[in-house]
């Protein structure tokens, strides 16, 4: 609480001081600002992105923020970032939102729908339920899976049958995963999730059409191939499966757009500094958000995947949305 009265006062004044520097211009040019500063950049890599939905043309090279790097050095940059934060992220996550975040993972769990074992009937015509397969990818310390947890803990209380969902938390960075275990030892959950080191892109312990629901959360932006990892996403889901992608995107009312565009270039590195000595980590998220698509085409990267009834919801005015689609075939 400490932590958020603190980065509230000091965002506050800041936005305060910016917006009366920008009551001082006038209103022509503040209209021309507003029209011309975007929170996303309209061309979402350095090079206009093909249909695949690749990250880059030149496929030798990847945005690292606002760096263009080798693609094969991509990966080890971002690793060094999340280990670098890894013991603080919850509370990383606290001061880039002001605490906003837990409100947007719980919306999140909460369009999941139902939480329920599966029903079939067996060779002997027999009625019979499991566990429904969820994986939480670049799911780190385990946030949105304990929230799943909650969820199925309430069906369970109810029903007192099996235990509605099997959860694997997937994340590339072993650090992040360390912290997930601890913190599922201390809600005493470690026998309700199980945490394995992978890349997104390549699932290869994961059977084909065996998931029924795949999640990641401000994740895929950090991915070097996305469109790898959402056909993974694709091949391992059963027909049916469902896809639920949260991301940071593009501010849809321009004047709130031209303020929290300021803020994230200018406040949130510096609470970075300030909160967890680490004001590099931060820069480098705050232009990867800079560098996701905007909705419409990460929509349509989706759909590219192979997923239809594909939507998207913004929340708090499109500072992130939410993206789903589902596995037909």
């Amino acid at each position: 609480k400490n932590v958020l009265r603190k980065t509230a006062t000091f965002s506050i004044n800041n936005i305060a001081r910016h917006i009366s520097q920008k009551a001082k211009s006038s209103s022509n040019n503040l209209f021309i600002s507003f029209q011309s500063r975007t929170f996303c950049s309209n061309n979402t890599e350095d090079s206009v992105k093909d249909k695949s939905g690749s990250n880059n043309t030149d496929a030798d090279y990847k945005n690292f923020g606002f760096q263009s790097v080798k693609a094969e050095e991509h990966q080890g940059l971002v690793n060094q970032v999340f280990s670098s934060v890894a013991n603080k992220y919850d509370l990383m996550n606290d001061v880039m939102s002001l605490g906003v975040h837990r409100i947007w993972k719980t919306e999140f769990v909460n369009k999941i729908g139902y939480i329920r074992p599966n029903t079939f009937t067996n060779e002997q015509g027999e009625q019979k339920s499991s566990p429904m397969k969820i994986i939480d990818v670049a799911g780190g310390t385990g946030d949105i899976s304990y929230k799943i947890l909650d969820r199925a803990n309430e069906y369970y209380k109810r029903n007192l049958d099996i235990f509605p969902v099997d959860i694997t938390v997937i994340d590339i960075n072993a650090d992040m995963l360390e912290e997930g275990r601890v913190r599922a030892a201390k809600e005493k959950v470690s026998d309700k999730i199980d945490f394995v080191e992978c890349n997104a892109e390549n699932l290869h312990f994961i059977e084909d059409n065996s998931v029924d629901l795949y999640t990641i959360s401000f994740g895929i932006r950090n991915c070097t191939n996305r469109d790898r990892v959402l056909k993974e996403a694709f091949r391992v889901l059963k027909k049916g499966g469902k896809f639920m992608c949260m991301e940071f995107s593009q501010v849809q009312l321009p004047v709130f757009n031209e303020v929290y565009d300021w803020y994230s270039m200018n406040v949130i590195p510096e609470l970075g500094g300030i909160f967890v000595n680490d004001k590099k980590s931060y820069q480098y998220f705050v232009e990867s958000i800079r560098k996701f698509p905007k909705q419409e085409e990460f929509k349509y990267e989706i759909q590219y995947a192979g997923f239809k009834f594909v939507n998207y919801v913004n929340l708090s005015t499109g500072i992130c949305a939410i993206h789903s689609g589902t596995k037909l075939i």
